[in-house]
């Protein structure tokens, strides 16, 4: 039998997180399976997403890059460069597409670099992945897990590199982790008693992502007719459309609670991590809560589930499969969303209802 390695001699490796919340949870599966192989991960992340990866089994370090979106922001990256040189990394996994996510590793010296080919034709990595069909938009589960297959020696460089003949049932479902009492402690710190169930009315993409707030006000009156409290969670962004729902929303205003604007991401995410259940729209926050392993329902309109799915244990996808859907687009090009109205809330309430119930959490009797 093969000795196991000791931590001093486990390879070390730099993980350069995507920018985007629901991207980061679905990069988890790539985290377990290197750390499965005896690989000791530091990741480094934007201050948006570092809470993320901060609960992700198998990452050892988080490393915050206080990087802007759309701006090279050259001289930060050569200096956080300075700190990695020296750190002994053996090899990086770059998870964005972009050049700008490249620089880092490239400028810090470590020699495997890791990443798909992307819009930057493979430039700065030393290895790259091909798309076997560029056209067609993978799982992005396996697509980021498909980044731990084998690669030649430090000193060879074989762009593109064969990935790993890897299937969407090899790669493990995203998990994330945090300490439930702190998740109740929170909760309770924002006047929420158990049961309740989160709505998440939000899509940091755009509005062909988001379920009308008609739908969102006709599913809360439905759970807190079922005797439950109803949470609404998202960014300050979201303030308006939760004013909307809240609007519609008849009955003693304690059963409703809006929280969006009034956390922060870690805030949010153990509202979440101690709800009976979450309804969401295709967004960061809903793969954040199907990964800690609530009964999650994700609502698809412009995209697609089979692109980018919740977690698969307690979850579900409503997604009517238009003609003109998914379309991948911010602002619904025929002026109808008929994706997302379509989506029927006594639908949503049903599926939600049969989550809950096969988890073990069960709604109150009428």
């Amino acid at each position: 039998m093969k000795a196991a390695q000791s931590p001093a001699s486990r390879q070390r490796s730099l993980l350069v997180a995507p920018q985007w919340i629901g991207d980061a949870v679905m990069a988890q599966p790539l985290v377990a399976m290197l750390a499965a192989r005896g690989e000791r991960l530091s990741a480094i992340a934007l201050p948006a997403v570092a809470p993320v990866l901060r609960a992700m089994p198998g990452i050892d370090e988080v490393i915050e890059a206080p990087f802007a979106h759309r701006r090279l922001d050259l001289g930060a990256r050569l200096r956080l460069a300075a700190q990695l040189r020296g750190r002994g990394f053996d090899r990086a996994y770059v998870l964005g597409n972009n050049l700008k996510s490249r620089l880092v590793p490239w400028l810090a010296g470590i020699g495997v670099r890791i990443g798909w080919r992307g819009e930057a034709a493979g430039w700065l990595l030393s290895h790259c992945l091909r798309e076997d069909s560029p056209g067609r938009r993978p799982d992005m589960r396996l697509h980021y897990a498909r980044l731990a297959g084998d690669v030649p020696g430090r000193g060879l460089a074989t762009p593109p590199l064969e990935h790993a003949p890897l299937l969407a049932r090899d790669v493990p479902q995203p998990l994330l982790r945090l300490p439930q009492p702190e998740a109740a402690r929170t909760a309770a710190q924002f006047g929420l008693r158990p049961p309740y169930v989160v709505l998440c009315p939000g899509a940091e993409y755009g509005p062909a992502k988001q379920w009308p707030a008609a739908h969102h006000a006709a599913l809360a009156a439905l759970a807190r007719q079922a005797g439950l409290q109803v949470v609404l969670v998202g960014s300050a962004r979201e303030r308006p459309v939760a004013a909307a729902i809240v609007g519609q929303v008849a009955g003693d205003p304690r059963g409703l609670v809006d929280l969006c604007g009034a956390t922060t991401l870690l805030q949010a995410m153990q509202v979440l991590a101690a709800a009976d259940g979450v309804v969401s729209n295709d967004s960061g926050l809903m793969h954040i809560a199907a990964a800690l392993g609530r009964p999650t329902l994700g609502l698809y309109g412009s995209t697609d589930p089979r692109h980018t799915p919740p977690a698969a244990r307690r979850s579900a996808a409503l997604w009517l499969r238009l003609p003109c859907s998914p379309c991948f687009r911010r602002e619904c090009p025929l002026g109808h969303l008929n994706c997302l109205r379509a989506l029927d809330p006594q639908w949503a309430w049903a599926e939600l209802r049969r989550l809950m119930e096969d988890s073990g959490r069960s709604t109150p009797a009428r």
